[in-house]
């Protein structure tokens, strides 16, 4: 099981970002994480991952366990070894450099042959094996983006962490990415989603979190997310009040009282 429990982070020793966070996912299970921009989700993930001191990040309390060993104080190459995977806003791919050698990149932390990792990978997202020599910056978005994936899966992780993968993609390409993120859990995979399409997340995932100003204040079974009036209402955009009457609008959220 991927836990975080009780975590705290600060920012160049001023800012404290996670305020006491705790959640977790159980081997071959997707969680979904939500919140609004600045809500504290890509730092939670970065903690998760070793990448917090790369943005002047720190852990003042609380830890992060894979299957009851504390990963907390691990580099990031070391985390990938442990099998934890990420794939970063923005895909962050190698823009220079081939389909495969991305590809190839990306299982550098794993022993063994890459040839069935490889295959692995071209299995999943056909496109990239016609597109395995061309030069990965040329790639669409929603290419870019399996080719994010695609990467981060050569480690062979247990857990994959996914930060906003529809970010910007079409929505035919928004329903392709979900339907290979419940591929990539069918064999196996822990999925950590972190989305702000909140319809596409709950939707495959069985359990929920929504980050507010960095502290959890919602935990339910994905189920009990979509009924929830507060949901449906700031993360699922569901309400009929006409523009005049949204201007207006003053409810707070039930969580916040």
């Amino acid at each position: 099981m991927l836990q975080v429990t009780n975590l705290e982070v600060v920012y160049d020793d001023v800012a404290l970002v996670l305020r006491g966070i705790s959640i977790r996912v159980a081997p071959g299970q997707i969680v979904a994480l939500l919140g609004a921009n600045g809500a504290g989700k890509t730092t939670l993930l970065r903690a998760v991952t070793g990448l917090l001191d790369v943005h002047e990040g720190e852990i003042t309390k609380g830890s992060v366990s894979l299957d009851g060993t504390p990963i907390h104080k691990l580099r990031p190459a070391a985390v990938v070894r442990m099998g934890i995977g990420q794939v970063m806003e923005g895909r962050r791919i190698f823009a220079e450099l081939s389909v495969e050698e991305n590809l190839r990149l990306g299982g550098h932390t794993s022993s063994g042959s890459h040839k069935e990792r490889l295959e692995r990978c071209y299995s999943l997202f056909p496109v990239l094996a016609t597109r395995k020599r061309s030069t990965a910056g040329y790639l669409s978005g929603g290419e870019q983006q399996m080719l994010a994936m695609g990467r981060a899966l050569m480690a062979s992780p247990k857990y994959l962490l996914l930060d906003e993968p529809s970010l910007g993609l079409a929505p035919k390409l928004v329903e392709q990415i979900r339907d290979l993120i419940v591929q990539i859990n069918a064999s196996g995979t822990g999925v950590l989603l972190v989305e702000q399409n909140a319809t596409m997340a709950l939707s495959i995932a069985s359990h929920g979190y929504v980050m507010e100003n960095g502290k959890i204040v919602l935990d339910k079974p994905s189920g009990e997310l979509l009924a929830d009036e507060d949901i449906r209402e700031f993360y699922l955009g569901s309400h009929t009040k006409s523009f005049r009457d949204v201007k207006h609008y003053q409810r707070r959220k039930r969580w916040l009282s």
